[in-house]
């Protein structure tokens, strides 16, 4: 069990500095996240979208009042150098190891697995044709792609994909961001994206949250060897990424934080 909890929380500290890659960025995030979560979606978002405090795209909501700006500003530089000198070297050792197509598959399955989530958020957003493709890629990759090991729906069939997530569905419904929260080891959030955690981790066949019968895992220890093989595997295969982001940013949070609620503005917007 000692082993599991460190390996969770090395997971989480991953998840906290690819938090860009949880969520859909580019104009394709979808990271994704993710099945692999595109592995260029951070180039992409940067190339297309210049982060300068005076660009047009910034606007008041995203430099309010940051009440927790002193909290913030500590966590990050604590996830980032636990990230660095860490997880980094971590991640590494593990992608060196397992063969990368092997990494894909794996992120593909518990892609699939996650169809709940988006397939129930799209609806709530009233996007009928978005949810009736995640429909089809589920039924499609669950069968033909081996248990999702395999996207034939986006590789063969060229069925889109289209991630959404409760944070999403709230601000659809024009829930604002509230005050900015960077989460210990999950890194950049706000109080709705916060709030929309704990609503999608209700839907997630990952963890033994709620009662719905195609929850995996029976138990809080199943639910963290989940989510630590997860967590690891998807940000095996997003090496370099956050240093790439982070290259130009003279005061870290600041950047992370416009990084991550335009990225979210846009997400939401679309």
């Amino acid at each position: 069990m000692k082993n599991i909890i460190i390996l969770v929380l090395i997971s989480f500290l991953f998840n906290a500095c690819s938090y860009v890659q949880q969520y859909r960025i580019n104009s394709n995030f979808e990271f994704e996240k993710i099945p692999l979560v595109e592995q260029k979606e951070i180039s992409v978002y940067i190339q297309e979208n210049e982060f300068d405090e005076f660009d047009e795209f910034s606007d008041v909501e995203l430099h309010s009042s940051d009440p927790l700006k002193s909290y913030n500003k500590f966590m990050t530089n604590v996830n980032d150098s636990i990230y660095m000198n860490l997880l980094n070297p971590v991640s590494t050792k593990y992608a060196n190891i397992i063969n990368e197509d092997v990494r894909i598959s794996i992120s593909n399955f518990f892609y699939n697995l996650q169809f709940p989530i988006r397939f129930i958020n799209n609806i709530l957003q009233f996007k009928l044709k978005n949810a009736s493709e995640e429909l089809g890629s589920f039924i499609t990759n669950s069968t033909i792609g081996m248990l999702g090991l395999f996207d034939i729906a986006s590789n063969t069939f060229k069925l889109k994909k289209h991630n959404e997530d409760f944070g999403q569905t709230l601000g659809f419904y024009g829930v604002g961001n509230g005050l900015h929260i960077v989460l210990p080891l999950f890194g950049p959030s706000n109080l709705r994206d916060t709030i929309g955690l704990f609503a999608d981790s209700y839907l997630s066949p990952l963890n033994n949250t709620g009662h719905l019968k195609y929850k995996i895992p029976n138990n809080a220890e199943k639910s963290l060897g989940i989510f630590a093989i997860n967590s690891l595997n998807k940000n095996s295969l997003r090496i370099g990424q956050y240093q790439s982001l982070k290259k130009d940013a003279i005061d870290l949070y600041p950047f992370l934080k416009d990084v991550y609620e335009q990225s979210r503005k846009k997400q939401i917007k679309d």
